[in-house]
């Protein structure tokens, strides 16, 4: 395949596993949207600065967008997306022993979906001090109707931003497991913009809750177990 025409699929599927449009990504990226056309189908010969213009709009490092882990080029966030209710998709536990709160999301968030996870979690841990918590995260699951593995939409990222500076009140340490290094990126990203420590995991299963375990100093957990 021509190498405009490969990069251009490159950033289209990672606009699209975003929920981003054209629209959004040349607006993110200071581009002209006609641009971004013409880079997803390869009609460009795109320069060095605005290919980083282009991975700082998707919350990836310059040498992202050239890794081999690649999605589909699905657009994510289409209303088929979003058929199971987001209370039968959010689960979430507080083990107040050991001052540990653990949640898990499958499929995709809304901001509205941020917002009703922010309250909930929120209120449960306004009854502990500041710092005394740790937080366990299980986002693995985060996949589109399709399947493939999607990442926060511009939208929800804002939202999360604002979640984690309440939540980083009442955190010691946070580990997320991810299910992607997209998904790894883009959280690294958004802790950095609410000051949140948080660690991203991605990998084999086995590997990444064992070392989730060794972090939180946990021996196991009800709601994100071990693979076997």
């Amino acid at each position: 395949m021509d190498i405009r025409a490969e990069f251009g699929l490159r950033v289209k599927e990672l606009r699209a596993r975003s929920g981003m449009s054209q629209e959004m990504l040349a607006y993110r990226s200071r581009l002209d949207r006609t641009y971004i056309s013409g880079v997803e189908r390869g009609e460009r010969n795109v320069s060095l600065v605005n290919i980083e213009r282009i991975a700082a709009a998707l919350d990836v490092p310059l040498q992202y967008m050239f890794s081999n882990e690649r999605f589909s080029a699905n657009p994510a966030y289409q209303q088929k997306d979003f058929k199971v209710p987001f209370l039968e998709r959010f689960q979430y536990r507080m083990d107040g022993d050991s001052r540990l709160l653990t949640f898990q999301v499958s499929g995709l968030l809304t901001p509205k979906d941020v917002d009703y996870m922010s309250s909930t979690l929120l209120g449960i841990c306004s009854a502990f001090r500041e710092g005394e918590l740790r937080v366990f995260v299980d986002h693995r699951d985060m996949k589109g109707a399709d399947g493939e593995p999607v990442v926060y939409s511009p939208e929800v990222a804002e939202r999360a931003v604002a979640f984690q500076e309440r939540l980083n009140i009442y955190s010691s340490k946070v580990v997320v497991l991810c299910n992607s290094e997209f998904m790894v990126h883009q959280l690294n990203r958004v802790t950095t913009e609410s000051g949140i420590h948080s660690i991203h995991l991605f990998g084999p299963d086995k590997e990444t809750v064992g070392k989730a375990y060794q972090l939180l100093d946990i021996n196991g957990n009800d709601l994100i177990r071990n693979a076997p």
